[in-house]
């Protein structure tokens, strides 16, 4: 199924809501394509999903066992960010992307070995902790101050993007403070479509409760977004995207600031992974709808 959302009508930014699931069609209306925009992805590495993560104390806190051993990848939710913001630079021409990353230096070299390859942008690279151990109101700080650095910066056209969740920090709150300490009012959460009015205006598909989503307009930038999923597959790998990219990307890892979070007032009393669960019953001839109730029952526990 494909809903295709109505025109932007004027009035309340709070406007119709739809279900979520099917595919949303993105569209970009050609007359507002002079638009020209300065969007900026807030993310990090982490350590990739499929490692077996152990928490150890460390003498400066909770730490992974091995982390700096452990493979990394771009945190999930700020790679759909980074597609969404090279899209929206592909179809509103004149707009750049930069990409901030808060991750220790030698291991966003890596990373950024495989992601460059995928989208352009310019990188802002930040020489500090990666784990999820930090206070997001100090990574908040270190990620507005490196914003405030690129140079040319015009907050009438600034869009900040970033994920609503995140394999690390998952707070729920960072983004929103980065986009507090820019003085940006204009946040949504959540976001799974922009799209690009006539007008200029801002039109963002947000999901919301009961498995729906809710469209909301603002007049334009500056505005902060906080990517869900999103509707876009993860791009190829382009060799010579990568090859401009990290001519770029290497003396900003050599330029990048040394970030101290000192965790100042932190503290945790326990850090343990989950604990796994699992019975198993064996039962033979047993009836689908007696099987079905019983995981309905199960489920509702």
């Amino acid at each position: 199924m494909t809903t295709v959302l109505p025109p932007a009508q004027p009035g309340d930014s709070h406007g119709s809501q739809i279900p979520v699931g099917g595919r949303v069609t993105v569209r970009f209306n050609p007359a507002c394509m002079g638009t020209a925009y300065q969007i900026v992805v807030c993310g990090s590495i982490v350590p990739d999903p499929l490692q077996t993560l152990e928490p150890v104390a460390g003498p400066a806190g909770p730490a992974l066992r091995n982390e700096l051993m452990l493979p990394a990848v771009l945190d999930p939710w700020a790679s759909h960010a980074l597609y969404e913001a090279a899209n929206l630079a592909r179809n509103a021409p004149g707009s750049k992307v930069w990409l901030v990353g808060l991750s220790p230096k030698v291991k966003l070299q890596q990373v950024m070995m495989t992601v460059a390859q995928k989208v352009p942008f310019d990188l802002v690279a930040l020489d500090g902790p990666a784990s999820g151990f930090t206070d997001a109101f100090e990574v908040a700080a270190a990620l507005a101050d490196g914003i405030q650095t690129i140079p040319g910066l015009d907050r009438s056209r600034l869009l900040v993007f970033g994920g609503w969740e995140s394999a690390s920090r998952a707070a729920g709150v960072t983004l929103q403070l980065v986009g507090e300490r820019l003085g940006i009012l204009d946040q949504f959460q959540g976001v799974d479509e922009l799209r690009v009015n006539a007008d200029g205006s801002l039109e963002i598909l947000e999901r919301i409760e009961a498995g729906r989503h809710q469209v909301s307009r603002c007049a334009g930038p500056p505005a902060a977004l906080g990517w869900a999923t999103g509707s876009l597959p993860e791009p190829r790998h382009n060799p010579q995207v990568g090859m401009v990219n990290m001519r770029a990307v290497m003396p900003a890892l050599q330029k990048a600031k040394p970030v101290k979070l000192t965790g100042a007032g932190l503290a945790f009393a326990s850090v343990t992974l989950p604990k796994q669960l699992r019975e198993t019953r064996i039962v033979k001839d047993a009836a689908l709808n007696d099987i079905a109730q019983e995981i309905v029952a199960w489920i509702r526990k």
